[in-house]
């Protein structure tokens, strides 16, 4: 039987410990981990809430409540206080994405509040890898300069188009989207082949914390797919990855998306986890 304990609101005096609990499964918290490491807890800065599930000094799990909510090492007990609490305040994010089970338990008691989602992506294989591709790396693939801001956008709206089954620039006419893309760049982890103002592959390294890093965004030129560009840009991206950021590069892609996964395993990334993610 779940016990009743309720979840709280984490603020800045829970970041040692919440930090304690991310970095016990590095690749998989990588996404909430790299934001209480760069922002803290403070909701205003953290762009949601942090809720927790535990009493100070015995956190058990989390769950990110902002754009997206994300469940961080929560079994039934936690999930069932975190269904609550989101079930009372009302949907405000876009997505639920994280470790298959606890999204699909939150979801379950979800659902008959939320209503329908928009699209349902139930397995996720997370990969991994902490070694410099055996492929060769695309020599012109680099670090994306804040002048080519205007070239890269269209690909970068392109692949959330594809990749989401929606375009970015609806409700804010994408003004948050590409406040996104151009912060990437200015931090240096959007990565890109561009030849004459063409975008041939783009790559960002979203998420970053000294334990593991995770690749988003990949695209290729539908018009230049099948030639290879796709294995020796993330060649490239990995190399990069692994010397500027952290000792292991990180991914998460949908299961039917075979040719993808066959580019990430030959590459050098191996699966290690999967997630499931509900979009709105």
């Amino acid at each position: 039987m779940l016990r009743t304990s309720a979840s709280r609101v984490l603020d800045d005096s829970d970041r040692d410990e919440a930090l304690a609990l991310l970095d016990m499964d590095p690749v998989a918290n990588v996404f909430v981990a790299s934001r209480v490491r760069t922002v803290g807890l403070n909701p205003a800065r953290l762009g949601g809430q942090m809720w927790g599930f535990g009493p100070r000094g015995a956190l058990a799990s989390l769950c990110y409540a902002g754009a997206n909510m994300v469940p961080v090492n929560a079994g039934p007990e936690a999930v069932h206080a975190f269904a609550e609490r989101a079930r009372k305040q009302g949907r405000r994010c876009s997505s639920i994405v994280g470790p298959a089970d606890a999204v699909s338990q939150l979801w379950e008691r979800l659902e008959p509040y939320w209503g329908r989602a928009r699209a349902i992506r139930w397995s996720q294989p997370v990969m991994a890898t902490s070694q410099k591709s055996s492929v060769p790396a695309d020599p012109l693939v680099r670090r994306v300069r804040p002048e080519e801001f205007e070239s890269l956008l269209p690909a970068c709206v392109a692949m959330f188009t594809e990749e989401v089954g929606v375009s970015p620039n609806l409700g804010d006419g994408g003004a948050l989207y590409r406040t996104r893309v151009a912060e990437l760049i200015r931090i240096g982890r959007s990565y890109a082949r561009i030849d004459n103002g063409r975008v041939v592959f783009k790559a960002e390294v979203g998420a970053v914390t000294p334990l593991a890093c995770q690749i988003q965004g990949v695209w290729v030129d539908p018009a230049l797919r099948g030639q290879g560009h796709a294995v020796a840009g993330m060649a490239a991206v990995v190399e990069a990855a692994l010397s500027c950021f952290a000792p292991v590069v990180s991914l998460y892609v949908n299961d039917f998306n075979h040719s993808a996964r066959a580019v990430y395993r030959k590459v050098g990334f191996r699966e290690i986890d999967r997630f499931m993610s509900v979009l709105f």
